[in-house]
């Protein structure tokens, strides 16, 4: 088989054509910036700007709770406007608000363009899952799937890089590494402009002599759909677990070296990149991600017991531990990635899918704001924490296995078609 051949048949098995192609480098530019840009922004407003420990925590803070609105809002404009353009604006205004934080010192403003900048941010993973959903039709499973992990590549090749650079640690270097991010926003953008737009949905159109228009699906008003996002809310926390909690317990809980904690994080975005897209295909229909939901919990009790078990005594008991905790809460990560992603597209009506999975990108707002707390609380509260936190976890999977169930016979019942009269 020829180059050629070869790139044909690999370009063959990624859903969502060239398109599709082009989305998948848009999430590897980005998660490239975004990891330059992640492991320098404390220690920027630190050393260029002059804020202390306390501003930078609140300023974090405060952009973060102000980022959650972000979701929501980009699903409500996606669903009035062609996806790809608010997707572009989106860029536009992540790059805006990052190079305005150049251009003072002063602590309100700088809270300002932080605070500008996290809505766009969020509102970016909602509109490529979207525009995923649209592009790749019935194999979005496996284009979310290779959607991860080329995320994770560029999130490790950003890191990578910020790494050498910060090894240098002068301010001319976070001010580069800040402007490196924008301008992966900026170069986003452009290739976005050079994707077409996906069919969306769509209502089927009547005559005038069938019954008027329905009013629009409101996730707000979905009582299944918001229950299922307050769980979707506790299982993310799979990446709290791994990103903070885990370094925290090691160096405060066990008798590991603190060096194995970046070597987990690593460890962690390996397994990811090489097994996201094989682990997809368990998940390719509404009934068997939903069925993912029981090896999930499954994974979260063992997971929480290696973290209880690493704390009992002995460096290479902790250390073998640990291990195994990040290898099993990794698997709970990919599992839980490839059931969120269809489950919440199967419970979105297609005349409000925006809207619905707007709603959704709230649980990873809210956990990512609140699940530093929780987590911080369990280690705390010492070793039988960890087990709790797992049963707790176990609870939740057995409740959205039974949401789901009841929301899908819910959509099954209701009027196929939304008609819309032409006069």
């Amino acid at each position: 088989m020829s180059l050629t051949q070869r790139r044909a048949a690999l370009a063959a098995r990624i859903p969502g054509g060239r398109d599709g192609r082009r989305m998948l480098v848009v999430a590897f530019i980005d998660k490239t910036g975004t990891g330059l840009w992640a492991a320098a922004v404390a220690l920027y407003f630190n050393y260029v700007t002059g804020l202390t420990v306390g501003q930078i925590g609140l300023l974090i803070g405060v952009s973060g709770a102000v980022g959650i609105a972000g979701a929501p809002l980009a699903g409500r404009l996606a669903d009035r406007f062609p996806i790809t353009r608010v997707l572009i604006a989106a860029q536009l205004l992540r790059a805006a608000a990052l190079l305005a934080l150049l251009t003072t010192d002063h602590y309100a403003l700088l809270m300002l363009y932080s605070a500008i900048g996290t809505l766009p941010d969020r509102a970016a993973g909602v509109l490529t899952k979207l525009y995923a959903a649209r592009a790749a039709g019935p194999e979005r499973v496996r284009y979310q799937a290779i959607n991860r992990t080329a995320a994770n590549l560029g999130w490790s090749v950003g890191g990578l890089a910020a790494a050498a650079a910060l090894a240098l640690n002068t301010s001319a270097v976070y001010q580069l590494l800040l402007i490196g991010n924008a301008a992966s926003y900026l170069l986003m953008a452009f290739l976005t402009s050079r994707c077409g737009e996906p069919k969306a949905p769509s209502r089927v159109v009547a005559t005038s002599t069938t019954t008027p228009a329905a009013p629009l699906s409101n996730p707000w008003r979905d009582r299944t759909f918001l229950l299922f996002t307050a769980t979707e809310a506790a299982l993310f926390l799979d990446d709290t677990i791994l990103q903070v909690a885990m370094p925290l317990w090691i160096i405060h809980a066990t008798d590991a070296p603190v060096g194995l904690a970046p070597l987990l994080l690593v460890l962690n975005s390996v397994l990811v990149v090489a097994l996201q897209v094989p682990l997809a295909r368990f998940g390719a229909t509404t009934g068997a991600a939903r069925t993912l939901l029981i090896p999930l919990a499954a994974l979260f009790a063992a997971g929480t017991l290696a973290l209880a078990a690493s704390a009992t005594g002995g460096r290479w008991l902790a250390i073998t531990t640990l291990v195994l905790a990040a290898v099993l809460l990794t698997f709970a990560e990919m599992i839980h990635a490839t059931a969120s992603w269809e489950l919440s597209i199967a419970l979105s009506p297609d005349d409000a899918q925006g809207a619905y999975l707007g709603v959704h990108g709230l649980a990873g707002a809210v956990q990512r704001s609140a699940g530093p707390l929780l987590l911080s609380a369990v280690i705390a509260a010492g070793p039988l924490a960890w087990p709790a936190l797992g049963a707790a976890l176990v609870a939740t999977c057995a409740a959205q296995h039974r949401l789901v169930r009841q929301g899908l016979t819910k959509r099954s019942l209701s009027v196929p078609p939304v008609t819309v009269s032409e006069h």
